[in-house]
């Protein structure tokens, strides 16, 4: 990747993950995650662009609850692996972001490794992503996305919301300017009374993921588009949690919901297909113009 050269001259370390395009490690603070007074967390990204050379616009992914890496093989997830692998093809930068590693967090999917600090501070973990970004020169500053998968899709809402907590108060080059969720949880009027975003956004779920139901989520969104935002849902008839991911066999996850319904994930290939042509075009639309 030859924009990426000044990276390396910096001695940044070079990884080769198996997708599409290298991978490289980069360091950057999250936004005043730790309060005022303390340092910010130094979160770690690894970035992924593509071959032709100028500036591209980028798009920065927040992982799930399980984390960046998967915890057989210590491998960047597949499903951020694929679609890092998708979109860089496509001429996006992607820049996925390790909220848990450099906490010495793993997982958060199960109840005795919940931890709601973490989960808060992820929406600042997306505007220092952004920050750092909008500082390369590879970058198009001021067309910058951000896509989250489950929890990192909760912090989507929360980060692009009106009313955000964590959204800086200045931001010269430009706020995000389109989202992406994927089954995000957090999506309920508990959660979200009148949410409204100025960042469009789409949303996609499958209809069976009842850790992540759709229903609830549909009356926030609905809400916010009767609110002037720009929002677009997809709901895919029979799909589960993680229907996007590629080559995941259905299986029946450990983690039962409050009211005791078995969570299942696993691809739902028309799901799938559908997905790779929709994101794409909805990033097209708001990135490459």
């Amino acid at each position: 990747m030859p924009q990426l050269a000044p990276l390396l001259a910096a001695g940044w370390l070079f990884l080769w993950l198996g997708v599409a395009a290298a991978q490289e490690l980069v360091h950057f603070p999250s936004l005043a995650d730790n309060g005022s007074g303390h340092p910010p967390t130094a979160l770690n990204g690894y970035l992924v662009g593509p071959t032709s050379e100028g500036t591209h616009p980028a798009v920065i992914f927040l992982h799930g609850c399980g984390g960046l890496f998967g915890r057989t093989n210590g491998s960047i997830e597949p499903g951020e692996r694929d679609w890092g692998g998708e979109l860089s093809r496509r001429g996006f930068v992607v820049l996925m972001v390790d909220s848990f590693g450099p906490r010495n967090q793993g997982e958060t999917c199960s109840p005795r490794a919940r931890n709601l600090e973490l989960y808060r501070k992820r929406p600042r973990d997306a505007y220092g992503a952004l920050l750092f970004l909008q500082a390369q020169p590879f970058v198009r500053p001021d067309r910058v996305g951000v896509i989250g998968w489950s929890q990192g899709g909760g912090a989507v809402l929360f980060a692009i919301a009106e009313q955000s907590l964590s959204r800086p108060p200045q931001l010269p080059q430009g706020d995000f300017r389109a989202a992406i969720a994927f089954y995000p949880t957090s999506c309920n009027d508990q959660q979200h009374p009148a949410w409204t975003s100025a960042v469009p956004i789409l949303v996609l779920v499958g209809s069976e993921d009842v850790g992540n139901p759709p229903v609830p989520c549909k009356e926030v969104l609905d809400g916010g588009v009767a609110r002037g935002a720009k929002i677009e849902m997809q709901i895919y008839p029979g799909a589960y949690h993680h229907f996007d991911w590629p080559n995941l066999q259905r299986r029946e996850l450990p983690f039962r919901t409050a009211a005791g319904l078995v969570r299942i994930e696993g691809t739902d290939p028309v799901a799938r297909q559908d997905a790779l042509s929709r994101v794409p075009a909805f990033l097209d639309r708001y990135l490459m113009n």
